[in-house]
């Protein structure tokens, strides 16, 4: 069973980080792990959005609307604009 964690945030909160450091982590616990970003004008704190999908077997690095198990957020406002992709049931952290 593959799980699916979206990590949003605005460019220098050290979202990019974070995915990267649990890819590494469930890589080295045995998942299969898949990475992905995108981040238009992060660098002018513009949004920013990493998928992390791990389990068994994955195939796609990408996240689809109601398909996340988890929303991390560093900011609230990407929380907000991101809770559509959680599936029924899944959960949204975040500070704010």
């Amino acid at each position: 069973m593959t799980k699916n964690i979206m990590i949003v945030g605005v460019g220098g909160q050290g979202s990019l980080l974070a995915s990267k450091l649990l890819g590494q982590i469930l890589l080295s616990a045995g998942y299969d792990v898949k990475v992905s970003e995108v981040h238009g004008m992060s660098q002018r704190g513009g949004s920013v959005v990493t998928y992390v999908r791990f389990g068994d077997k994955v195939y796609s690095p990408v996240i689809d609307k109601g398909e996340a198990d988890y929303i991390v957020s560093f900011e609230l406002l990407e929380a907000a604009r991101y809770v559509g992709f959680l599936k029924p049931g899944g959960r949204n952290h975040g500070r704010g």
